[in-house]
């Protein structure tokens, strides 16, 4: 039996990412103190990925490893997205990471193998890709989260994060395990095509399906498995809560997306029920207790909580309309969370914390152009237009309402208004309270301006939704 060797390029981004991972810890240790040179190296990287990535997109799809990695419109738009996350990450936390001590090697190596874990994620074609890609970042986050040592509050939620982690892999591995028992294939689409001739018991098959979906909830962080992200959003460096926030989401989309819409598309009903009640348990339980949150982070990751609820929307609507408008709104999303955490890293300086709301108390008469972009954070947030916020809600909505859950939208429609009070609440502080600290606001131009360019591209994305919208829904239907 001869040997073919398989095509590399659709991976190309990924072997450059993890051998200049590799370069940056060596780069680290022969630096000594310079710490720029793995930054720099770091951002080097997500440069070259970029351009391997675009290299390599031929428009058309590609399997390669005998199935088990693909390359396809929807990976090449996805890893993008998530270069441009990490990268707004980077800039964002190098003043913060720098201060606090933590602007170290291992820092970028591990945001790196991370991200290697997010892309092999996206262009899993395999549930033994998917698995290795979500291990790879996971093994990642709970170390990041843990970085700052000498916290007992950042190690506690390691701690959390990993115990509940490995308990949702574990889930995630059994229902993987079923549907290979009752199928015999691991390959998504050799899944879906014995599933679709009828092959396998439907009793195991909905038991693999529930062990799934359980083990994909963890992931996104929906109800009830969402007791993990609360602690890690508060526990964690705001650097890292950040990152947690932003680009892993783009990941799990895909995992989902992967996962039941070209995994198991026939069983549809089997776990439509489930995404229903996932969906309406987060927008009402991340609403309602973000309400009661005094610490921003925290409010923050119910809010997280409940839009992954709307994310949901448009992914039980089962239809490739559904999965464009839940892959718009997970982008936009990602773009209001790094704008979030940032304003938080940009008012936080050496011994002290701005991850209070007291501490957006009166920002508007100590700058009111940041004041302004945080305004637009929270209207977007709120789904408020014409921020984008309001055209990603609206888009998963009529997903929902296309596919009949007419009484769904309506509660979620109901839910958001709740949701509007307590992001409304920082614009009345911001605007309307007088300010603790009448300190200047002292920012790295880079992250003054890419912070300006975050909240403008809210107001510019509200006003000309459609392009993205466009790419999102054909990068769907040209891989599912």
């Amino acid at each position: 039996m001869s040997f073919v060797a398989p095509n590399f390029t659709p991976a190309l981004p990924e072997i450059f990412v993890l051998v200049m991972a590799a370069i940056v810890l060596m780069a680290d240790l022969f630096s000594g103190r310079n710490r720029f040179v793995a930054y720099a190296l770091t951002q080097v990287t997500l440069l070259g990925a970029a351009w391997l990535t675009v290299g390599a997109s031929g428009g058309g799809t590609v399997h390669t490893f005998s199935g088990m990695f693909v390359g396809d419109v929807m990976s090449d738009v996805l890893k993008l997205m998530t270069y441009i996350a990490v990268f707004a990450v980077l800039v964002y936390s190098r003043s913060y990471l720098q201060v606090r001590g933590l602007f170290r090697g291992e820092y970028f190596a591990l945001m790196l193998f991370a991200m290697l874990g997010m892309m092999v994620m996206i262009s899993a074609n395999h549930f033994l890709t998917l698995y290795m890609g979500l291990e790879i970042l996971s093994l990642c986050l709970y170390s990041l989260v843990a970085l700052q040592r000498d916290s007992a509050v950042a190690t506690e939620a390691a701690m959390k994060y990993f115990v509940l982690g490995a308990l949702a892999s574990g889930m995630l591995l059994y229902g993987m395990s079923m549907i290979y028992g009752a199928t015999g294939h691991l390959e998504l689409g050799k899944v879906a095509n014995a599933i679709q001739l009828g092959a396998g018991n439907s009793t195991i098959l909905t038991f693999g399906i529930v062990f799934l979906v359980a083990g994909l909830a963890f992931k996104l962080g929906v109800v009830p498995f969402h007791m993990w992200i609360p602690d890690v959003y508060q526990g964690a460096p705001t650097a890292v809560t950040l990152f947690i926030g932003s680009a892993p989401k783009i990941a799990a989309f895909a995992f989902v997306v992967r996962v039941l819409g070209a995994g198991v598309p026939s069983l549809v009903e089997d776990w439509q029920g489930m995404l229903i009640i996932l969906a309406l348990l987060s927008m009402a339980i991340g609403n309602f207790t973000a309400i009661a949150q005094t610490n921003l982070k925290r409010m923050l990751a119910y809010s997280t909580i409940s839009h992954m609820g709307f994310l949901l929307l448009g992914i039980l609507a089962g239809n490739n309309h559904g999965y464009g408008a839940a892959m718009f709104y997970v982008l936009v999303y990602v773009l209001m969370s790094l704008g979030s955490f940032g304003m938080i890293m940009l008012l936080s300086r050496q011994g002290f914390e701005a991850e209070n709301l007291d501490d957006f108390k009166g920002l508007n008469q100590r700058s009111p152009w940041h004041a302004f972009v945080m305004l637009l954070l929270m209207f977007s947030m709120a789904g408020v237009p014409p921020t984008v916020g309001f055209y990603a809600k609206l888009s998963v909505l009529q997903a929902a309402l296309s596919a009949g859950f007419v009484w769904l939208a309506v509660a979620a429609v109901l839910l958001s208004v709740v949701g509007a009070f307590y992001y409304l609440r920082i614009v009345k502080l911001m605007y309307f309270d007088a300010p603790h600290d009448h300190s200047r606001i002292e920012a790295q131009p880079d992250m003054n301006l890419l912070l300006s360019m975050n909240g403008i591209g809210i107001l510019a994305l509200g006003i000309l939704p459609q392009p993205l919208m466009a790419l999102c829904v054909y990068s769907i239907q040209h891989s599912l």
